[in-house]
């Protein structure tokens, strides 16, 4: 759902093409790992149906490609990083089971799940009233919905609470996010405004809208909350964040009626208990986003 400078290759609302903007440099990953000290809990394993249980594996559809969320430090060639890898691999450890990950376009993982190519999805997935209907999800943290321009561009001078400070601008964001559902649905607030409606470019990869606002193509970019905050820190984007506009729950996502969830909400709830959840977010700089407790199918915030 975002488009770093530091690790430009798939994304949370994208396929990954090679494309990478100029100087794009990838971001070293923190050293610590606090996921290395995380054990199997039986009580939690024992929520795994029985066939689960026996195979000993999960297929995980992945979105990878901006920190702090999942990303390729070292390149694609080499293992993924990031707060949603972490949290993956410390629930699965949790479980007793080992992760068989594929990295997936953004927009695919979910109807994947549908047809049963995966069995759990990670992307940092908000969870919306719409995608209720069709997934399920277990919550690790709450992210949400900001806003970001080019350094120096004063065309947006302060925090994004109305998309119609948006009007007459052009809006880059990612390819089957709630970024783009939200910009969609809300197209008609410029108009009942009297004012010029707002232009929506929609990207399937982070480093082409990245590229798009330093090139002057779009003005602003919609995205996560936290990856649009992790890129504004790092010096080479040169980029403002504007600040939230809209939090969002985000989950593991499931089809519909997967018995997987009951586990993976008692191993969420075992890490944050145990602190290990605590310490994989101080360690992606997410802390302002920790949950108290994971839940099931939470509804969307309003």
């Amino acid at each position: 759902m975002l488009l770093p400078l530091l690790a430009l290759t798939a994304c949370g609302s994208g396929d990954a093409d090679g494309t990478a903007a100029v100087g794009a440099q990838a971001s070293p990953a923190p050293t610590d790992d606090p996921v290395a000290a995380v054990r199997k809990v039986d009580s939690a394993a024992a929520l795994l149906p029985a066939d689960v249980r026996k195979a000993g594996t999960l297929r995980v559809g992945s979105s990878v490609g901006f920190p702090p969320g999942a990303y390729y430090p070292n390149g694609p060639d080499e293992a993924p990083a990031g707060q949603d890898i972490d949290l993956a691999d410390a629930v699965a450890k949790v479980l007793g089971v080992k992760l068989e990950r594929q990295d997936a376009s953004f927009e695919t993982i979910l109807p994947a799940l549908g047809s049963g190519k995966y069995d759990v999805g990670t992307g940092n997935f908000g969870v919306t009233s719409e995608r209720l209907k069709t997934i399920d999800f277990v919550t690790y943290i709450n992210d949400g919905q900001g806003f970001a321009v080019k350094k120096g561009n004063t065309t947006l001078k302060s925090k994004v609470t109305d998309l119609t400070q948006l009007c007459g601008l052009t809006i880059g964001t990612g390819a089957g996010t709630t970024f783009e559902a939200t910009l969609s649905a809300q197209k008609g607030v410029c108009a009942k405004a009297g004012k010029k409606p707002y232009d929506v470019k929609v990207y399937s990869e982070n480093a082409a809208t990245l590229t798009a606002l330093q090139q002057g193509r779009i003005d602003v970019i919609m995205s996560t909350i936290n990856g649009l905050r992790y890129q504004a820190a790092q010096p080479a984007s040169q980029t403002a964040f504007l600040g939230e506009f809209h939090r969002l729950d985000v989950g593991f996502a499931f089809k519909k009626g997967s018995e997987l969830t009951k586990a993976f909400q008692a191993a969420v709830n075992v890490l944050i208990k145990d602190g290990t959840y605590a310490r994989i977010l101080a360690k992606w700089s997410t802390s302002a986003s920790a949950i108290e407790t994971s839940r099931i199918n939470p509804p969307e915030h309003r």
